[in-house]
C-alpha cells in the first residue's frame, strides 16, 4: 500500500487504535506527520487520503492517536503540541510547555478515573530532546488536561566524543501502572524507571551505551533497547540476564512491540528486522 505525497517527507506515523467492537477493515486507518507541518489521516482498505489539518508552523517529529481514537497529539520541530480531532478536522488545543526543543515521544495510555486524584480518562507523556517529560491526566470530551508530573533529567554540559545526543525517550511501564521508563542522554547510561504516585526514580538499570530506541512490551516484563552501535539488547526486568543481538547495519533507530508482545519489530538504515519471541 502506497500513497504519494508530493514534496513533502513523511517524519511519523500512528495507527489508529481498534475500537473495541468487531473489527472491519473499512474503520482501519493510520495518521503521519510532514515535513510541512501537516497531518493526514488515510484509509488503508481505500488507500486513499481522507484528511488533511495543518496544525503546526514547522516539521513534525511525533504523532499519536488518544486511546479511544477520537484524538489525534502531534508534535513538532519547535516543541509545540497539537491536539486536533479527526472528525472536524479542528485543532482544539495546543500546548506550549515543550516551546523551543523538538519533540521526540508523544504515547497515550488508559487509566483509571481519578487514579492520581485528578479527572481524566486517560494519561499521555510528551518527551522533547532537551530531557524533559510532562505527563498528562485527560479528558478530550469535556475539554479537560492537566499536567500531572514534570521530570527534568540532568546531563553532562559538554559531552564528549559524540557527534550528536543521543534522543530522549519515554514510555508508560505496562506492567508496572503508574510508572514511566526513561532513557536519553545523562550523568550515567541507564533505563530510569519513575512512579508517578511516589514522584521519584524506583529502578535504574545500567546499559552498554546510550539509547537510541525503546519499547516495552505489553504482554511480558520484556523491555528493548536500540543501540547506535548496531546492537539490539533485550531485558526482562527487573532483573533478567540482558541478551544482546548484533545483525544490524547500522544505529538501531526503532524498537516496537507488536500489540500482543510475541514479536518484536527493529530498524535500522536500510534493514527491517523482525524478532520472534519464545519462553516469555
Amino acid at each position: 500500500v502506497s500513497v504519494l505525497v508530493p514534496l513533502q517527507s513523511c517524519q511519523c506515523l500512528a495507527w489508529k487504535p481498534h475500537p473495541i467492537v468487531a473489527l472491519e477493515a473499512e474503520s482501519q486507518q493510520v495518521v503521519a506527520g510532514y515535513s510541512d507541518g501537516t497531518i493526514r489521516v488515510f484509509s488503508i482498505s481505500r488507500t486513499e487520503m481522507e484528511l488533511k489539518m495543518h496544525p503546526h508552523a514547522t516539521a513534525l517529529t511525533a504523532i499519536a492517536y488518544s486511546t479511544d481514537g477520537e484524538m489525534i497529539l502531534s508534535g513538532g520541530k519547535d516543541g509545540l503540541v497539537a491536539v486536533s480531532s479527526p472528525r472536524t478536522g479542528m485543532t482544539i488545543r495546543v500546548l506550549a510547555d515543550h516551546k523551543g526543543s523538538p519533540i521526540t515521544v508523544l504515547q497515550c495510555a488508559r487509566k483509571q478515573y481519578h487514579d492520581f486524584g485528578v479527572e481524566g480518562s486517560e494519561l499521555w507523556l510528551a518527551t522533547s530532546s532537551d530531557r524533559r517529560v510532562s505527563v498528562w491526566a485527560s479528558d478530550w470530551l469535556k475539554n479537560k488536561c492537566e499536567l500531572l508530573d514534570w521530570l527534568s533529567f540532568p546531563a553532562p554540559a559538554s559531552p564528549e566524543g559524540l557527534g550528536s545526543l543521543p534522543p530522549s525517550l519515554a514510555a508508560f511501564c505496562p506492567w508496572e501502572h503508574g510508572t514511566l521508563v526513561y532513557v536519553g542522554f545523562g550523568m550515567q547510561k541507564e533505563a530510569l524507571f519513575y512512579s508517578l504516585h511516589k514522584k521519584q526514580v524506583i529502578e535504574k538499570i545500567s546499559l552498554p551505551y546510550f539509547a537510541t530506541s525503546l519499547s516495552l512490551s505489553p504482554a511480558a516484563r520484556f523491555m528493548a533497547v536500540g543501540f547506535s552501535e548496531r546492537l539490539l539488547r533485550l531485558l526482562r526486568c527487573p532483573a533478567g540476564a540482558p541478551q544482546d543481538y548484533p545483525g544490524h547495519d547500522d544505529a538501531v533507530h526503532l524498537c516496537r512491540f507488536t500489540p500482543a508482545g510475541h514479536r518484536l519489530l527493529t530498524a535500522s538504515h536500510s534493514a527491517v528486522l523482525v524478532w520472534e519471541l519464545v519462553g516469555g
